[in-house]
This record gives structure tokens, C-alpha cells and sequence, in this order.
């Protein structure tokens, strides 16, 4: 697979998201072993940059991830996060806990369940709106300076929380939801900013900024989370195939009207992917890597026909023709979170 810079390593331009193999979609088809197989597959074809959080199945994940690399934890660039724990984990009903404490005591529970002596980075899940900014960061840099951590990220900032925390300790790295169908981290206007926190959405009169730019200037990585719309972009997912328990089901752009709709930007991705001998979830994929050297996304899978697809995005080069169609597509109908 061809590669990326993180942080003066290089690691594989496409990345990989474990969330859904412990938490939020389509429950019964999590499978702990399988799960532990994929991710040693993505060693394998070279998707070395993996996504957990201590949230993600109240410490599962985590645990799930650190079992996998067991024996080939050098072969990976590993991220988990903190600042953020579920209040009612079945309807994704999360708190912001940004304290030097929880920031302290978390990362001390992560790296006993990843089973490892260090987080290569290690993220602010969200921005807890009652503990100043400099006091969650600040904690988490002295987790550097104790060698407990390597790097450290921000996730869903807007630009001005990223310069505050930068001016305290370099941020490496931001993570944001970024697709063709969410580009509020490009700057579009009236984006959300802080995502899905107590169970409603943080909204922001003008949006969070340009943050990929802002990470391209201050050489830190913008990971996309979700670059496939929550499978949507696939052009395979329906509002009827979600399980009980799956998060999209609440999700206001797979309701009825809404997805109808929103079949208007998968016409388009489908079209280039015909076009390019590509399936529509490579060239989704392929259009966030196409933003800059600086983008690694994360899909997520917790199928390994799926994994093997997602990784071939990193070889499909996007025209720009291919490019302009789909920096054309319809904005979404339906609000995120």
C-alpha cells in the first residue's frame, strides 16, 4: 500500500476504524475473533494506523484491539482517545469528562486494556465545554513528557480550539467527520462542532473552520472519520437493513425522506466509479485522500471483503474530472447527529 507521513512515520494511507467492531452498528454481526482476524490482515496489507477510543464499547474495543497486536504491536501506529464515556451506551448518549483527572486515570485504563507501554496518539475525543481547554491538553502533555504517550490529537475542534491547544503542546493530529456528503471541516459554514455529546448535537454558527487547511500549515495529519457516510456512500446501505440497536436508524439523513434525497450524491459517486473501474467505496474514499498528503482516513469494517476493498482506494487516482463531479455533488439533507 502506498503511505503516509504521521508524525515522521510512515504509515498506510488508508487507516482503519474499530469502533464497529464493538459499538454502534449492527450488533449481531460483531464477532470478537473475526474482528481479531481482520485487524492482523490489515497489518498484513500494509493498514497499519488504527482507531480505537476508551468510549467505544465501554473499554471493549480497546481490549478487542490490544488482543489483535498482541506480538505485532511494533507494526502499528496506534490511537485511542479520552474525554469522553458513555452515560447510556445503548442509544450512544455520551458525556464530556475533560478533567486533568479522568485525562490522567483514562489513559492509565487504556494502556492496561490495549495491553501496551505506550499510545502512539493519543486524542481528545471532544472538548469538555466546563473544563478549560488548557487544563484537558495541558494534563495530556505531561502524559508525553511521562512517556506514557507519543503524540497527542484533537477530534471535531474548530480552528481556534486547535491554535490554543497547539500554543501548549503540538497537536499531531486532528480527527473529523469528512465525506462528500459532511465537509464542514473544509469550512463550510453552519457545520457541527463537537458532534454528538448528550445525546444532541453542538451546533456552530459558522461552522468549525477550515481545519484540514489549518492542519496542512501546521504539519499536523487530518484523519477523516466516517469517509463512507456511515456505509451510505457505498450505495448498498437502506434505512431497512439497520438492526434495532444501530445508531442510524435515529439518524436523521437515513430517514425516509432524507435518504431519498441523498441518493442524489451516491448517483454521482456511483457514476465514477463505473467510470473508473472502481467500486463507489474506493473513489469516497479515494476523494478524502485527494484533499491533501496530509489526509489519512479511517474507514471502519468489521468485514474483511470489505477491508481488502477499502484498502485499494489508496491505489485509485481520482482525475479531475473525476474530482470536479464530485466536488459538485447536492449537499446532504439531514443534520449529522
Amino acid at each position: 500500500m502506498k503511505t503516509r507521513t504521521f508524525a515522521g512515520t510512515q504509515v498506510g494511507a488508508v487507516g482503519l476504524g474499530c469502533m464497529g467492531m464493538s459499538w454502534a452498528y449492527s450488533a449481531s454481526e460483531r464477532d470478537d475473533d473475526e474482528s481479531v482476524a481482520l485487524i492482523r490482515e490489515a497489518l498484513d496489507l500494509g493498514v497499519t494506523f488504527l482507531d480505537t477510543a476508551q468510549v467505544y464499547g465501554s473499554g471493549h474495543n480497546e481490549t478487542l484491539v490490544g488482543r489483535a497486536l498482541r506480538g505485532r504491536r511494533d507494526e502499528a501506529v496506534l490511537a485511542t482517545k479520552t474525554g469522553l464515556v458513555a452515560e447510556d451506551p445503548e442509544r450512544m448518549r455520551m458525556a464530556t469528562r475533560g478533567t486533568p483527572e479522568h485525562v490522567k486515570r483514562s489513559a492509565e485504563e487504556s494502556l492496561r486494556r490495549l495491553d501496551t507501554d505506550v499510545i502512539d496518539l493519543y486524542y481528545l475525543h471532544r472538548v469538555d465545554p466546563e473544563v478549560p481547554l488548557a487544563e484537558t491538553w495541558g494534563a495530556m502533555a505531561e502524559l508525553v513528557a511521562e512517556g506514557k504517550v507519543r503524540h497527542l490529537g484533537l477530534s471535531e475542534v474548530t480552528v481556534a480550539q486547535a491554535e490554543e491547544a497547539h500554543r501548549i503542546h503540538p497537536v499531531a493530529a486532528i480527527q473529523s467527520e469528512l465525506s462528500l456528503w459532511t465537509r464542514d471541516p473544509m469550512g463550510a459554514p453552519g457545520g457541527i462542532v463537537g458532534g454528538f455529546v448528550g445525546g444532541a448535537p453542538v451546533a456552530g454558527d459558522e461552522g468549525p473552520g477550515d481545519v484540514v487547511g489549518w492542519c496542512a500549515a501546521h504539519g499536523a495529519v487530518f484523519v477523516p472519520f466516517s469517509p463512507l457516510g456511515r456505509g451510505f456512500l457505498t450505495g448498498t446501505v437502506t434505512a431497512a437493513d439497520f438492526e434495532e440497536n444501530d445508531y442510524r436508524r435515529r439518524n436523521a439523513r437515513f430517514q425516509e425522506d432524507a435518504l431519498k434525497q441523498n441518493l442524489r450524491i451516491v448517483d454521482v459517486v456511483k457514476r465514477v466509479a463505473e467510470r473508473r473501474g472502481a467500486t463507489p467505496a474506493q473513489v469516497a474514499i479515494a476523494w478524502t485522500l485527494a484533499q491533501g498528503e496530509h489526509v489519512i482516513p479511517i474507514p471502519g469494517t468489521k468485514k474483511r471483503r470489505y477491508l481488502r476493498e477499502n484498502a485499494g482506494a489508496a491505489d485509485l487516482e481520482l482525475t479531475e474530472q473525476d474530482l470536479a463531479e464530485l466536488d459538485d455533488v447536492p449537499a446532504a439533507v439531514g443534520a449529522r447527529y
